[in-house]
């Protein structure tokens, strides 16, 4: 059954799938760490496939950046594909000094002040969301497995890339307890929650708001590998 954003067929996608936010990121994890890996879907270039680890079947499949776009790529795949769980591994700037490029974050709550939720299903009693604790708890024991240290924390679901306001940083940082920001979980955790399925995200700083720490695209896509290990490892 496709959809006006995803070709495959009914079936073609696992339980399980990994969420980057970049299609050429989706393929380095399919073509690295995926044995058999099909191409199902690749509808305006977001790719996705299909494969195994490690002997379990597990697919992987790109996001696009910022929340209308994961919002509609990750409900497509709970709602029409029978997907159980998504783990989004995506990139983060850090907010915290106690972060720095490279290091791994499992999110705890994603706090935005994005409408996604009210406009989705009418819900705006909350302006910070969670992940699963079941899939959560998988990611711990995985990167536990494989001595992969990793920080968990808040992080700022932003509708911005840009933005002109200087005063935020303190705000979301301090008041929000937020260790990082990136432009998705908050749409993945509500769109999971409406449908009653699982969703995680692990994220590897790319950049700092404190330290002059910055790394480059072609870093981002094929670099960011102890969180695709992690989640792959922890993925049923």
């Amino acid at each position: 059954m496709a959809t006006p954003h995803n070709a495959a067929e009914k079936g073609a996608f696992a339980r399980t799938v990994l969420m980057p936010g970049d299609p050429l990121r989706a393929k380095f994890i399919a073509e690295t760490f995926l044995e058999k890996a099909e191409l199902v879907t690749s509808v305006r270039n977001v790719l996705g496939y299909t494969g195994f680890y490690k002997g379990k079947r597990v697919s992987v499949m790109a996001s696009g950046m910022g929340m209308p776009s994961i919002g509609i790529y990750s409900y497509e795949l709970y709602k029409e594909y029978d997907v159980e769980n998504i783990i989004r591994v995506g990139s983060a700037g850090a907010y915290s000094p106690d972060l720095h490029v490279y290091d791994v974050m499992l999110v705890s709550g994603a706090y935005s002040e994005s409408s996604y939720a009210k406009t989705q299903s009418g819900k705006e009693d909350r302006d910070t969301l969670y992940p699963s604790a079941y899939l959560n708890g998988r990611l711990r024991e995985a990167a536990e497995k494989l001595q992969i240290p990793i920080t968990e924390g808040i992080v700022h679901s932003s509708d911005v890339f840009y933005r002109e306001d200087s005063d935020y940083l303190p705000f979301v940082r301090d008041e929000k307890h937020c260790a990082a920001v990136e432009m998705e979980s908050f749409a993945l955790f509500h769109n999971a929650s409406v449908l009653g399925k699982n969703a995680a995200c692990i994220l590897t700083i790319s950049d700092s708001f404190v330290y002059p720490e910055i790394t480059t695209a072609e870093e981002r896509q094929n670099s960011f590998t102890k969180m695709m290990e992690i989640a792959l490892e922890a993925a049923e």
